[in-house]
């Protein structure tokens, strides 16, 4: 991989905002109407409108930048982004159930990796006419607007969100806890967080960096976490891209979760 110079994050946020408002234009074009769909490996839906947005993000910011990585939910995996700085990560739909079934909470996912962080992201969900937007250092934004996370300490009454074997196991230990209504796309479950509107979220077992990373830029940037239930920090291109449960939410609510999952010993499955 050869050397490339180091790149402004902020530039890098609004070349990929032009190109993920193109792939949400793209994929809204298609919802509703009938399209080709199959089955793939681990019996996941996809469809012609996820492969069309795969190939214009890939020919958009591929043919940006030399010397970068690709990481995309419908492209084979290309070992050389391992030994790159800069990865781009793409879920072209996320919530591809949902699309297929002509409801709104799906989204365009991407984010730039730099060395195991997400560092420029931006989540589009066309059919609520909602755009996210974050970049390291400078907070995030829905549709242009600043957003942030809710700062209560206390898990009494959260509004919580997540995968509905794990939450009926916290109904035992938290029973206040208020379940929010299911959110397909766990790029968009995440941003609710990072939006204020849902106060915790959990990502079920086998999330993958294309559903997470420009999500978990967002989160944090709204001034929340995004961990592991141990409360590790979430790495990018890995040689598996691939992670086990995890938890956002305001850091003082955060912390007051990984603490009630530690001391109850909550499975994760």
């Amino acid at each position: 991989m050869p050397a490339i110079e180091v790149v402004d994050h902020a530039q890098a946020a609004e070349r990929l905002a032009e190109c993920v408002r193109e792939a949400g234009a793209l994929a809204l074009s298609m919802f509703r109407v009938p399209i080709k769909t199959w089955i793939k490996a681990g019996s996941s839906p996809v469809s012609e409108a996820d492969i069309a947005v795969d190939e214009l993000l890939r020919g958009r910011l591929m043919g940006a930048r030399d010397g970068f990585g690709w990481l995309s939910e419908e492209s084979a995996d290309d070992p050389a982004r391992l030994a790159a700085r800069y990865v781009w990560v793409v879920d072209p739909i996320d919530g591809t159930r949902a699309f297929l079934a002509g409801l709104p909470d799906w989204c365009v996912s991407a984010a730039l990796v730099e060395r195991e962080r997400p560092v420029a992201a931006c989540l589009c969900a066309p059919a609520t006419d909602e755009f996210f937007m974050a970049v390291a250092g400078q907070g995030a934004t829905r549709n242009g607007a600043a957003i942030a996370v809710t700062v209560a300490a206390t898990l009494a009454d959260a509004r919580i969100a997540g995968p509905r074997g794990f939450l009926n196991k916290l109904a035992a230990v938290a029973p206040t806890l208020t379940v929010m209504p299911r959110v397909r796309s766990l790029a968009l479950r995440l941003a609710r967080v990072a939006q204020g509107i849902c106060d915790v979220a959990i990502a079920g077992e086998n999330s993958h960096d294309w559903d997470l990373a420009a999500a978990d830029l967002l989160v944090h940037e709204a001034g929340g976490a995004l961990t592991d239930l141990g409360g590790g920090v979430v790495s990018y291109n890995r040689p598996v891209p691939r992670h086990g449960m995890l938890v956002a939410a305001g850091r003082n609510r955060h912390a007051a979760f990984v603490n009630l999952v530690r001391e109850s010993r909550i499975a994760a499955s």
